[in-house]
């Protein structure tokens, strides 16, 4: 362990500890009315413990990052992605290559990819309803009663795929008595992008006969917020000038235009029947759907920003961009077509044995989604790449949680049932210098699972401040896929069948050997109540991520295992966590942990430029690592009216054992002898530090409550590719808002900035040929928000 490391851990446990134990002034000590201050102090249920009728976030022996839906108010929060910079160790970050693909991690642990066959290392639940892909997970959301941020792996109670943790979204449901709310959002960047307007509004309320019911409906219309720098005078008289003659700069609608259009609907509903006692019925559903640009991307020479990929691969022209900058010229608009329906019914039903509650969660979601990318990210179309995704997935729940022994056992068991059917397209338009042409390189294919598992946890109370922990959960996978080669074709365009991206024929597809897995995920601990406001816990877990198929083929030999789409093997993972979670005064929370995680067979998506696909993705278990750190997140109200908050997040990995050469420049030299150097590689998405300080104020002016938040963020680099050469920059964020609540009347008015220092992010930094193709996120921006709520 490094010595900065150590100092940093030394500093941070005795800065705690202080905190924990510091004596508390007698005029915070005290009782106090509540006042607007205590939206950010309110206790928060939450259902990670999956105990019925939920617990408070501080009673859970787990990691917690909890948001009410005030809190996700005060906050902005337009997606989970705004949640990044809310918690330690925490990245939920789109990729950008599709709108709505998420390349969650936690603790280090997550993915790096877009391809949708990969299972996630963060998984998200959305009303207790597993989603099967990272595609199509960061829509805008509204209507959200709350989101839990788990951090380390949850395999006992929530199954594969959570080594790095888990997002649970909550969703609102209706209402006891009627309720009514608007509201309206209108945003914008520096002057010369386009607007971002936003309505939505929510009915909720009984109908009568134990029934309640809410509906809510969601605009929005994103005018752009990038800036396309297309130049068509650098393409005049070379091979390529079609690409700027006027039909194709009017089609494309590309020269110093707005970049980044979006307009998305969604309709929400939900139904409950609570007219029976011990009897709740609760089905809710959701209709989405989406269109708008490819991705606003950056290309550069090995990341450092001196040119364009395409330009200078062929000696032409080349338009050259400052990385940290959010300049970038493509010739290709792109777009992206997303639509999908959920549909979840909870069932709840008290029952006498152990005074408990059987729970059934079913779960239906059809997404579909088709797209097109300027992957080499230029002024020329040397490499454009379509995709299509049909996925069906259907899941059930079905768990008991009671309390025996004189109320000292809680205890939860369950049955959990997923099946997913996935189908997926990719066509790749790639210039080919010895050809002369534009060729066609298209594949893909279909990957079914089925997965079921059991499990069972209790926590026992040994004494009234001393209790212990244990679960266990077997699962059992089935996977079964029909893939083909991403190939050259020349001439007709080949597509998938079941996607709706269109093709001349339909590809051809090679039956793979069937991957089938079991295993078992157990986790052991305690928790310690040493005062009445401050409890310890720790404990060992395990848990697994999928393995699979890799359907993004470019294997030059599928007989090479380490070049064939599969199936790879399960990754696994074991956690030991430390942690305490403390209320030194009313309202105030100080909580921290310290892990330590072992990855064996640890999968990678490793990018690899050249060859004549310009990029290929390989898909394996490529090491043994060492993951560990510590983070504390605290909030605390100075006085009645006056609230600071604040996280500190810290994350070392060694590659203890390595598979495959990382520093390999092509697929066939995987199988090399590894390098020393491969050794002092950083695993990819894992932030070294993290942390965030901020603040709310709340003032009584007399003719009206005004609300001031700000908030200040760092992140560290990451990597985005394992042999180090992409990157994605570190980020310093500043967010702010001003709130001002009309008295007595339902309406308030929100001013905010977001991204007020303007730092560049992307969403990946894929190696090309010669180049990276880097999506860009959005900078500053300011937005006035006007909420009415009867």
């Amino acid at each position: 362990m490094a010595n900065s490391f150590k100092t940093k851990m030394l500093l941070t446990a005795s800065a705690l500890t202080i905190g924990a134990f510091g004596v508390v002034p007698n005029a915070l000590a005290q009782d106090e009315e509540r006042s607007a201050i205590d939206v950010l102090t309110d206790e928060i249920v939450v259902t990670a413990t999956k105990k019925a009728g939920g617990e408070n976030v501080q009673d859970t022996n787990i990691a917690i990052s909890a948001f009410g839906a005030d809190q996700l108010e005060a906050f902005q929060v337009r997606n989970i992605s705004d949640l990044s910079f809310k918690a330690p160790n925490v990245q939920l970050d789109e990729v950008g290559t599709v709108k709505g693909t998420a390349n969650f991690s936690i603790r280090g642990l997550g993915v790096n990819s877009s391809i949708p066959s990969i299972d996630p290392a963060v998984g998200v639940f959305v009303d207790g309803v597993y989603l099967g892909v990272n595609t199509g997970v960061v829509f805008d959301t509204f209507d959200i009663d709350s989101v839990e941020v788990l951090r380390g792996p949850q395999g006992v109670l929530f199954g594969r795929n959570v080594t790095g943790g888990a997002v649970l979204l909550n969703t609102g449901n209706p209402t006891d008595e009627f309720t009514a709310k608007v509201k309206g959002t209108a945003e914008s960047g520096l002057i010369g992008t386009g607007g971002n307007y936003t309505i939505q509004g929510v009915v909720s309320g009984p109908l009568g006969g134990g029934l309640k019911a809410k509906l809510g409906a969601y605009y929005n219309n994103d005018r752009g917020f990038h800036e396309n720098l297309f130049d068509p005078a650098l393409v005049a008289g070379t091979p390529f000038a079609f690409v700027a003659s006027p039909a194709a700069i009017a089609a494309n609608d590309l020269e110093n235009s707005n970049f980044g259009l979006s307009e998305t609907y969604i309709i929400r509903g939900a139904l409950e029947y609570d007219g029976r006692e011990g009897l709740n019925l609760l089905a809710k559903f959701e209709y989405g759907d989406s269109v708008g640009d490819g991705p606003a991307a950056q290309s550069s020479i090995n990341g450092s920003g001196v040119g364009s990929f395409a330009t200078n691969l062929l000696g032409l022209p080349s338009q050259s961009f400052d990385r940290d900058t959010f300049d970038f010229a493509v010739n290709t608009r792109g777009f992206q077509d997303t639509e999908w329906v959920q549909f979840s019914f909870k069932t709840d039903l008290d029952v006498a044995f152990g005074d408990g509650t059987i729970t059934n969660i079913f779960g239906y979601r059809d997404f579909d989604q088709t797209a097109s990318s300027d992957i080499d990210a230029s002024i020329l179309p040397i490499f454009d790449a379509n995709v299509g995704i049909a996925q069906e997935q259907i899941s059930n729940e079905i768990r008991y949680n009671g309390r025996f022994f004189d109320d000292r056992l809680d205890f939860t068991a369950g049955f959990f049932y997923f099946s997913q059917d996935i189908n997926y397209s990719e066509q790749r338009r790639v210039f080919s210098a010895a050809a002369g042409a534009i060729l066609n390189i298209d594949g893909g294919g279909i990957q079914d699972t089925e997965t079921y598992g059991i499990f069972a946890a209790g926590e026992y109370d040994v004494t009234d401040r001393f209790s212990i922990n244990a679960g266990l959960r077997y699962s059992d996978e089935t996977k079964e896929a029909d893939i083909a080669l991403i190939q050259f074709l020349g001439g007709p365009s080949c597509v998938v069948e079941g996607t709706s991206i269109p093709g001349d024929q339909a590809c051809v597809l090679d039956e793979f050997p069937t991957f089938s897995t079991n295993n078992l995920s157990p986790k052991v601990g305690v928790g310690f109540e040493a005062l009445d406001n401050l409890r310890f816990y720790a404990h060992w877990a395990r848990a697994f991520r999928a393995g699979g198929f890799n359907l993004r083929n470019t294997a030059a030999d599928v007989t090479d295992p380490l070049q064939s789409p599969g199936p790879f093997q399960d990754e696994r993972l074991d956690s030991f966590e430390i942690g305490f979670k403390s209320e030194p005064i009313p309202g105030a929370r100080i909580n921290a942990a310290f892990f330590f995680n072992t990855i064996d067979d640890l999968q990678r998506e490793i990018n690899l430029a050249g060859g004549p696909a310009v990029v290929q993705q390989v898909i394996t278990n490529a090491a043994d690592a060492e993951i560990y750190g510590f983070e504390v997140d605290a909030i605390w109200p100075l006085t009645d009216n006056f609230l600071v908050n604040g996280s500190i997040g810290v994350v070392e990995s060694n590659l203890t054992d390595i598979f495959v050469n990382l520093l390999a420049p092509t697929p066939a030299e995987l199988s090399t002898t590894v390098p020393d150097a491969a050794f002092d590689l950083e695993i990819p998405r894992l932030a070294p530090f993290t942390a965030s300080a901020g603040f709310t104020y709340f003032q009584d002016f007399g003719f009206g409550n005004v609300t001031f938040n700000g908030n200040y963020a760092r992140r560290d680099q990451t990597f985005f590719t394992d042999n180090n050469l992409g990157f994605i920059p570190a980020q310093d964020r500043i967010d702010a808002s001003i709130q001002y609540d009309v008295p007595n009347t339902g309406v308030n008015l929100t001013v905010y900035g977001k991204n007020l220092l303007d730092d560049v992010i992307f969403g990946g930094d894929t190696q090309l040929s010669n180049g990276t193709f880097s999506p860009l996120g959005k900078g500053r921006v300011f937005g006035v928000e006007i909420t009415v709520e009867y």
